[in-house]
This record gives structure tokens, sequence and C-alpha cells, in this order.
């Protein structure tokens, strides 16, 4: 497992959303050696979600070469993890998901070195938006240049009403290297993403929520509770299919028509002879709750 080591901590807390007998517990799976990235698996019923939580305080989520290192190695983790079904990217720090590349460090970088960096950011995120099962951002707060990159590589993004989005980048005469130029044309469309890049204009939640940036925007505080949401209805869902469902959308994308209808085709027919098939057909015919094993 790397740099990461398991532990024992264990935190619960009440889920104040759903119903006061509902409580929400996690298990510490993995931590890295940085501090600054914590891998969370949630527990019973839920014991197919994961969390990511960015927590480096003193600057705001800010990226440097430790927590990029951190990311790595929890995205290979859980995309090693078979019981994994749904992937939430949290932040622990207060009114902030993650404030972009850690400038500071950029500032000491000589040419050659910046971009070896960002050349890792790039394919750190990449890493994430190919992971097999889908994956939710929950944003409160500033989510800035690599932040808004982070979120883009998701699957879902769920924010906060006080949350403000943007790619600073051409203010700092450089653009968008991990991801941004391509992710955000492609969910938002050509003119929007333009004018966001070349103004490095700011959106806030429900802005964000108008251009289809992200798919909820609630009220301040409350986008975890939503990603919690969403994420338990994911997990109940058989996992081959989420997987065979993500790898259809994302891979059809990139295909015409016909080949794309194809790709359907084979990942339809890689679940025809599974053992979750069976179930939920069983389940649907006996009234009842599917439990589904990913066989």
């Amino acid at each position: 497992m790397g740099v990461f080591t398991k532990s024992l901590y264990h935190h619960c807390r009440r889920n104040f959303s759903f119903d006061y007998r509902y409580q929400s517990c996690r298990t510490l799976i993995l931590q890295s050696s940085c501090e600054a990235v914590k891998v969370q698996r949630l527990s019973h019923d839920d014991s197919g979600i994961v969390e990511v939580h960015l927590d480096r305080p003193e600057a705001k989520n800010a990226i440097g070469k430790e927590m990029l290192r951190g990311l790595q190695n929890a995205f290979e983790a859980i995309n090693r993890d078979a019981s994994a079904n749904v992937v939430m990217i949290c932040s622990s720090v207060p009114r902030v998901f993650c404030a972009g590349a850690d400038l500071k460090e950029r500032k000491t970088m000589n040419p050659s070195e910046a971009q070896f960096f960002v050349n890792s950011l790039r394919s750190t995120f990449s890493l994430l938006e190919a992971l097999h099962v889908p994956t939710i951002a929950v944003i409160e707060g500033a989510a800035l240049g690599g932040g808004l990159e982070i979120a883009l590589s998701c699957d879902l993004r769920i924010c906060g009403e006080d949350a403000v989005f943007g790619l600073p980048e051409t203010g700092l005469a450089i653009i968008p290297g991990a991801g941004g130029t391509q992710r955000l044309p492609r969910l938002v469309g050509n003119s929007v993403a333009k004018e966001l890049i070349f103004t490095g204009r700011k959106v806030g939640g429900r802005d964000a929520m108008t251009v289809g940036l992200v798919n909820y925007c609630v009220p301040a505080g409350e986008a975890h509770l939503k990603a919690l949401e969403i994420a338990q209805h994911i997990n109940q869902k058989g996992p081959l299919a989420l997987r065979m469902a993500k790898r259809a959308i994302n891979e059809g994308l990139e295909l015409n028509m016909e080949s794309a209808l194809a790709l359907e085709e084979e990942c339809y027919e890689q679940l025809l002879n599974t053992k979750d098939r069976l179930e939920g057909l069983a389940a649907f015919a006996e009234k009842r709750k599917p439990r589904y094993n990913g066989e």
C-alpha cells in the first residue's frame, strides 16, 4: 500500500438531513504521509462509499508536491479496490474546496520543474477521471484554478451557494494546464468556457448551476449532505453495472454514433452472465431490495 497505512480510527456523526436515527460512520482506511489527503470508507450499508478529504488548512488546500503525491496514491488505491462503488472528493477545511496550485512553491521552480509539476497534475486528474466508479466533487467555498480542475475531473459536482468557481490562470500569463481548457468546454460549451478562461471571471454557486457547471446547488453548508444522499442512491445499484455505464458514457462520447452503440452493446453483454443481474431479477419478482456482490 506504499506510503499509506491502515488505521483503526473511527469517526461517527449524525446526519440530520435525513433521519435523527441515521448515523454516518467513517473508518480512516488510508493515511497519506503528507497528512494532507485522507481516504475514509463509510460503514454498514454505506460501505461502498469512499471519501477522499483534502486537508491542508494552512494553504487553503493549495496543491503542492506532497499533496499531489497523496492524491496520486489515493486514486491508485481506490482503483485497485473492487469494493468501492462511489467516491466523494471533499474538503476538511471550512469554506474552501481547493485554492488551486501552491503558487508559493511554484515560485521556487525553474521552467522545467514547473512543466513537470503541471504534467503530473494533469495526469493525476486524468487518473481521477478514469476511475472505474462514479465520482462526486463536494464543493463549499473556493474552487479555483487546479481546484476547479479537480471538480471538472469528477462525474458529478455538488456545491453550496457560497461556492466560488474560476480559472484565473490568464491573469498570471499562463493557461489552465491540468485539463481546464478541455473539460470545461465539454461541460458548459465553448462560448461560456472561453469567456470564463479569457476573463478569469469567478462565478458563484447559483450561476454555476445555471451554466451547467454543477449538478446541484444547495444552501451553504449542505453540499456534503446532498452529495451523500446521491452517493447512497448510487451505492445501492449493481457495482458492475455502474462501471459499465461509466465506461459506455465516457468512451462513447469520443466515438461516432455507430461505434458508440457498438460499445454500448459490448458493455451490456458483459453484464448478461453476472450473478448480480440474476439477483436483480429475483429481487424484483420477490418485491425486496437486491443484494449485489459485484459478481
